[in-house]
């Protein structure tokens, strides 16, 4: 079983952790919209863009952090032993490096559609698998419904507006891009589980530094600097995306991931694809489809669920503990 103190030890609430991944994932949902903006108005590649996005968060929290440390009542955790802050930098950095670069092959490869339900499909089965292994986290009969429910959702949401071509290697590459993002949420809630000096801020820049130096020569291979007739908008939205569906939620994300189990953080990120269905139809003009209402309400009680759970699991730890003083 988890280990019932972790809230407590990080000193973040169950239910501002699951708020903090919410906003996450709804904001993660974001950056494709600014993304196919950024591609109409320019030639910059995904994996510059990528590069831009990690540069620009880690510019961004290095100023949050400089503010920080300049603020009298600053509630900066203490220092965490610097082994085991080199294994959560690596292990996040080179994560979120696989992550990435990985799901943009995918799509290349196998389209958009395919790519997105196999990378996000495979995320929380992999993550509840090795979350039971390494953690002896359980969902229960609850939350299997709930996980299986979300994966349904968002097969019916990304696929249900049009066709998918699958090719084995977009899916093995889609594959790979889920491992890396449960290697990240798993080492979060892992280091998480105690609370011992884990900063969020501290984290999330330092693991952007790591990406950044990853993704730097494949993104000098497709091209650094963009070619447009409008750098204003371009520079605009490369802001945007560094600094909202990055440097903020990235930051709130392995915040949340440290204190609640694994598999349901990795639905509530599911959000994402809701999120970004909704941009489409709302500021894009796309059409609103069937499936794509069916598949955000399955998503979204599936969601509501698991946060449901795993708000009455911390009522029933926080009572248990006041029993035992």
């Amino acid at each position: 079983m988890s280990n019932p103190s972790s809230a407590a030890a990080s000193g973040l609430p169950v239910g501002r952790s699951l708020i903090y991944l919410v906003v996450a994932g709804v904001a993660w949902g974001t950056a494709g919209a600014a993304a196919s903006l950024v591609f109409e108005v320019s030639d910059l590649g995904p994996l510059a863009l990528s590069f831009w996005r990690c540069l620009g968060g880690m510019v961004l929290l290095a100023g949050a952090l400089a503010l920080r440390e300049r603020t009298p009542a600053s509630s900066a955790s203490p220092a965490e032993p610097r082994r085991r802050r080199l294994l959560r930098i690596l292990g996040t950095g080179i994560g979120l490096t696989v992550f990435q670069s990985a799901y943009f092959a995918a799509v290349e490869q196998t389209g958009l559609a395919v790519g997105t339900v196999v990378t996000l499909g495979a995320g929380p089965v992999l993550i509840a698998l090795g979350a039971r292994i390494t953690m002896g986290e359980r969902l229960g009969g609850g939350g299997i419904a709930a996980v299986l429910g979300a994966l349904t959702g968002l097969v019916v949401l990304v696929l249900g507006g049009e066709g998918g071509t699958v090719r084995p290697a977009g899916v093995v590459l889609a594959v790979l891009s889920a491992a890396g993002y449960a290697a990240i949420t798993l080492l979060t809630r892992w280091l998480g589980r105690d609370g011992r000096g884990a900063d969020a801020l501290s984290t999330t820049m330092w693991t952007f530094v790591v990406g950044a130096v990853g993704l730097l020569p494949l993104a000098l291979m497709e091209g650094l600097l963009p070619h447009t007739a409008e750098p204003a908008r371009v520079l605009w939205l490369l802001v945007y995306v560094a600094a909202v569906p990055t440097a903020l939620a990235y930051a709130l994300y392995f915040a949340g991931a440290a204190v609640v189990r694994a598999a349901t953080v990795s639905v509530i990120m599911l959000l994402e694809p809701v999120s970004a269905a909704v941009l489409a139809v709302t500021a894009l003009n796309e059409r609103l489809t069937a499936a794509t209402v069916a598949g955000t309400v399955v998503l979204l009680a599936a969601v509501v669920g698991l946060a449901w759970q795993e708000a009455r699991l911390a009522a029933n730890r926080r009572r248990a503990a006041h029993a035992l003083t």
